[in-house]
């Protein structure tokens, strides 16, 4: 997919000027004297990955610069072979995927990768001793079995659409991986995979440094030293791109524009499935009132947001499904109607008290908010749907934290959350509102219940009718309307400035997980620097 090059139209004003050294740690490059370098590039993004083990979720949606899948997926989101040569064969009653895999691919230490270390991935993460949170995705999965040192053979419980597209999975080495603890062991943190590049140096929370691997069965990369700068603070991360400390940076709308006029960078929006959201949990007694959960939905002026928050680049969200998504269910739009909203309230008991904030059976309508510090969009769309509810009579209060302030909290107070994936509706929608997995991490962080949608999920994922699975997903999409225990707000195109040095770049349909995987980075390995 060619990645659209965009210019602002509007009028931003100039971010907030932050000296660097006063806020970067280091310099983000690995001390070797390379940064700078026509073969190298520095780029700043906003999350690091807890693990960068496979075996605990690490690059489960393939493309993770340290590792290869099976399959992979090229510019437009096709699948591709990767580790396998060729496309998996399907049987007739979808229940059996046999892959041949690539000969004479090596893991970065030397080592032959073989059917073993297939074997031994699946086998590991569907283990319940894994920490592996993604573990659902491949419920499907009864067997995973070698023929020979180059075949596999997955046997499935029951036919599953997107099988294929969780094959993307990152591949790790039973001979390394194997003989340590899953959860703990220096894996995690010091990976070896068959991918393009190999980690030479990871400081928390400051940067990942990756080298190319000379002897990448896809060819080495020309690009030899990558670094990857965690920087969360969105101003920060636009002031060290400004100052030359990086090469390209993933920005908000507002922050991005400020490089307009700058001739030595581009700027490329890339469309995602990316929502932004507000978890509303049963277990609080104002956001666990389905009368309420209705009037925040008709309430949020999600144009509005689009409009100021993310100066057009993005869409409005009635649900994880994008409205541009054959998936998404025409009908299901929400319009902005506060009178209507206030309407459900007053029928609900909700009434308003002497300073305006709405009371039922001595509970205050009221209820705090919580976003990760140092992410612009998310204070933005927090700030703004409080102001929202504001005019309902229900008050709530936003507060910064990090998610270690924050996960305790999930269970009774609302976060701003982030979520959504282009591969395929159940990547979108199972974790996110199946009952079973309420609070499990972060998936159902809204602790959502309805026997309805999950029967829909269930039925979805159990057939490749796509019209069958189609109908299953509208059902999902209306009881998000009768019972919405989410509101969602936007849908947010991602944008990346970069110097103009390495040419012209292409970006995939993104997920909400941006950032190692994702990016003009995404195909790094096959940059070819101009200058």
């Amino acid at each position: 997919m060619k990645a659209r090059a965009i210019r602002g139209t509007g009028t931003v004003a100039a971010a907030v000027a932050l000296a660097v050294a006063a806020t970067a740690c280091s310099a983000p490059g690995d001390g070797t004297g390379d940064e700078g370098a026509k073969d190298s590039a520095v780029v700043g993004i906003a999350y690091e990955p807890d693990s960068l083990s496979p075996l605990l979720g690490y690059g489960k949606d393939g493309n993770s610069k340290l590792f290869d899948g099976l399959l992979t997926r090229d510019a437009d989101m096709n699948l591709r072979p990767a580790l396998a040569a060729e496309l998996p064969e399907v049987s007739k009653d979808g229940r059996t995927y046999t892959y041949r895999l690539r000969e004479g691919v090596e893991f970065s230490d030397g080592k032959p990768f073989t059917a073993k270390d297939v074997v031994f991935t699946y086998e590991t993460i569907l283990d319940k001793k894994t920490n592996n949170a993604s573990r659902t995705e491949l419920d499907a999965v009864k067997s995973v079995e070698a023929d020979g040192d180059h075949t596999v053979v997955f046997r499935l419980a029951h036919p599953y659409a997107p099988f294929a597209e969780r094959t993307v999975l990152p591949i790790a080495p039973e001979h390394i991986a194997g003989r340590q603890d899953v959860n703990t062991g220096p894996f995690t943190t010091k990976p070896v995979g068959t991918g393009p590049y190999r980690l030479v140096n990871w400081s928390k929370g400051e940067k990942l440094v990756f080298k190319a691997n000379p002897g990448y069965w896809g060819g080495a990369p020309q690009i030899k030293n990558f670094t990857m700068a965690i920087i969360k603070d969105d101003d920060v991360r636009a002031t060290r791109l400004r100052s030359g400390d990086l090469d390209a940076a993933i920005l908000p709308p507002a922050l991005a524009r400020t490089f307009d006029a700058d001739k030595n960078r581009r700027t490329y929006a890339a469309t995602t499935f990316d929502y932004r959201v507000v978890t509303l949990p049963t277990g609080n007694k104002t956001t666990g009132d389905t009368a309420v959960r209705r009037a925040l939905d008709l309430a949020v002026d999600r144009k509005a947001m689009v409009d100021s928050i993310l100066d057009g680049a993005g869409k409005a969200a009635y649900g994880p499904v994008p409205t541009d998504s054959e998936w998404f269910t025409s009908g299901t739009e929400r319009p902005h109607d506060p009178a209507r909203a206030k309407k459900i309230l007053d029928g609900a008991g909700w009434r308003p008290g002497e300073d305006g904030i709405r009371e039922k059976d001595g509970v205050r309508a009221a209820f705090p908010l919580w976003y990760v510090s140092g992410d612009k969009l998310r204070q933005d769309h927090a700030l703004a749907y409080a102001s929202d509810a504001k005019k309902l009579g229900i008050e709530i209060k936003v507060q910064a934290g990090t998610w270690e302030v924050i996960e305790p909290r999930m269970p009774k107070d609302a976060v701003l959350a982030g979520g959504g994936s282009p591969a395929d509706p159940d990547f979108d929608q199972y974790t996110l509102l199946n009952s079973d997995l309420a609070g499990d991490g972060f998936n159902n962080m809204a602790w959502y219940d309805n026997p309805v949608v999950d029967r829909a999920l269930d039925a979805a994922r159990r057939t490749a009718d796509k019209a069958a699975r189609k109908a299953a997903y509208d059902t999902v999409q209306r009881e998000l309307v009768k019972n919405p225990g989410y509101t969602f707000l936007t849908h947010i195109d991602h944008l990346y400035v970069t110097d103009k040095r390495f040419g012209s770049l292409t970006t995939q349909v993104e997920p909400h997980d941006h950032g190692l995987a994702s990016g003009p980075w995404w195909d790094v390995e096959h940059w070819r620097p101009t200058s």
